[in-house]
């Protein structure tokens, strides 16, 4: 398998939302992986342990930067993103709790068209590509690895999306580059900002796409800071007009129904797999589904230590 692209991991101030986020990406992505836990001085000193113990142990290849001082959110995954170049990368929000063979899926959805700059996994709260129904914030899902199988799937079409969605998204770092980067001075967040970065990227003629094969979860959506939806309403006049149009008509009713069918179909199969354990890939490695998301991470092994 060619290697992954490196996922970048601002760090922030939700303790529990941190060490859900990393026991998910240890349990659903081949081991080595590149992560980068960067800090924009936002982690308390239980977040520190959290860190600090996921990275002893982890099987992933992670690195863990902190700023002396803050910086903000927009100016900080700007500058994470400038320091990885031309590369290809996957920016995953703190909160963010992903499904197994997520990145693996992300990574196969930009190999299949050089013209797609940003990818956007479905996910519980995520606004256009939420499921099961679009704007709509659903409860974290009960069985990860069994919607990971749903997700593969699926056809993998990658229909248009009016932007990037900031609960996880890759990004084609030549594109990124062409298109300038983060506005760092025009908006205070980075869900603003990606949909900026977006709808730059489809002037330049670059694709916004939905990776239907791929499923990261969160606890609530993404939000802008004060000021940005107006920066956003005087520099792209249409876009609020346009969004809002999609949320009413909900072009990707036809993919959301299909990933419901395929979800429920597959209850049998993971019911076979726990009745009979010993049959060859049900341990999650060989049949792709990856290993259940533990229900507590490092905070419990912590708290019971």
């Amino acid at each position: 398998m060619a290697e992954l692209p490196v996922v970048l991991l601002p760090v922030g101030t939700d303790d529990d939302a941190l060490d859900a986020c990393l026991a998910a990406l240890d349990a659903g992505m081949p081991a080595g992986t590149r992560v980068w836990l960067a800090d924009d001085a936002q982690a308390g000193p239980r977040g520190l342990a959290i860190i600090e113990r996921w990275l002893a142990t982890t099987r992933l290849q992670a690195d863990y930067t902190r700023r002396d001082r803050r910086v903000g959110e927009v100016a900080h995954v700007d500058q994470m993103l400038a320091a990885c170049g031309d590369a290809d990368v996957i920016v995953l929000a703190a909160d963010a709790v992903s499904a197994p063979g997520w990145a693996t899926q992300l990574a196969a959805c930009f190999a299949r068209d050089a013209a797609i700059a940003s990818a956007t996994p479905w996910c519980n709260a995520g606004e256009v590509a939420a499921w099961p129904r679009i704007g709509e914030i659903a409860p974290m899902p009960d069985d990860p690895a069994r919607l990971a199988r749903a997700c593969a799937a699926m056809p993998p079409l990658h229909p248009e999306l009016p932007a990037a969605v900031a609960h996880a998204v890759i990004l084609r770092g030549s594109a990124r580059r062409k298109a300038g980067g983060l506005d760092v001075q025009s908006y205070g967040s980075w869900y603003a900002a990606l949909i900026d970065l977006s709808l730059r990227l489809a002037g330049l003629g670059w694709r916004n796409v939905l990776c239907e094969t791929a499923f990261v979860a969160r606890g609530s959506e993404g939000g802008a800071a004060e000021g940005d939806m107006d920066a956003l309403a005087a520099r792209w006049p249409t876009w609020h007009a346009r969004l809002a149009t999609i949320l009413m008509q909900d072009p990707l009713r036809d993919q959301r129904e299909r990933l419901m069918q395929l979800y429920e179909a597959a209850d049998g199969p993971q019911r076979q797999r726990d009745l009979f354990p010993d049959r060859a890939g049900d341990d999650g490695e060989r049949d792709g589904s990856g290993p259940r998301l533990p229900s507590a991470g490092v905070a419990a092994q912590e708290d019971g230590a």
